[in-house]
């Protein structure tokens, strides 16, 4: 880990006067070796693991999350040095992380605005690999937002709030209010052009009004699924 960040002084990170909380940027989070390392078992994993999506595929790994609870699959190795290394730095409470889901994202590639639900503990942690993405923020559309008639009709760019640039190797944390209150995405564009919308440029090798290239872009979301169960209850047995 190129940091040497610990629970101690995650705190370094907090992006405390751009953001609303609680976002964390870590750039250089690992090194390059690390990242080719990972790309190259992301790539090696067997065809079935892949799930193909509109506008991008992906990997899951550790269990499938379900509102009965997740049946349980170790994770390999690769996968489990990062859990362990990210779960070290507190981001889970004193929990660790069980579920990684693995995205690929070619240039022009994106995903809507969503949240990451309930079924997870309220902390999303995601390493970057291969090339940049920024991530857009946005208010949501709830049934607080439909009751007042000016913010429920506001466009998806009218409720964008800010962005934040995501460089290869670094990791971002989100919790609180950004976990559960607001939207985040990914606009199907084939580059970047940096404006002061992104709140984290201080803390990134690139600068405002720079035009990025996007390339194939890997991502490791790794998190901790609180509900889980035996194999035997799930499929009936054990009673």
């Amino acid at each position: 880990m190129q940091t040497g960040v610990g629970s101690c002084d995650l705190e370094c990170f907090l992006l405390d006067k751009q953001v609303p909380r609680a976002a964390y940027y870590i750039p250089e989070f690992i090194s390059e070796q690390e990242e080719e390392y990972l790309l190259r078992q992301v790539y090696n994993a067997p065809k079935p693991k892949w799930t193909q999506l509109s506008g991008r595929k992906l990997q899951n790994w550790g269990g499938l999350p379900h509102p009965r609870g997740m049946v349980l699959e170790k994770l390999p190795s690769w996968l489990q040095t990062y859990t362990e290394k990210i779960s070290s730095l507190g981001a889970f409470g004193d929990y660790s992380a069980n579920h990684v889901l693995v995205n690929e994202y070619k240039s022009g590639e994106g995903i809507m605005p969503h949240e990451d639900g309930p079924l997870y503990y309220p902390t999303v942690t995601t390493i970057s690999l291969g090339s940049h993405i920024v991530l857009d923020f946005y208010l949501p559309v709830d049934r607080e937002c439909l009751e007042d008639q000016q913010l429920g009709s506001k466009s998806e760019d009218q409720r964008h709030v800010f962005s934040l640039l995501l460089e290869p190797r670094s990791l971002l944390l989100l919790r609180e209010d950004l976990y559960t209150r607001y939207l985040h995405g990914i606009r199907p564009v084939m580059c970047d052009t940096l404006s002061h919308t992104v709140a984290n440029l201080a803390q990134c090798s690139a600068s405002s009004e720079e035009t990025l290239q996007r390339g194939t872009r890997v991502s490791l979301t790794i998190r901790y699924v609180p509900k889980v169960l035996k194999t035997s209850l799930f499929f009936g047995k054990g009673r």
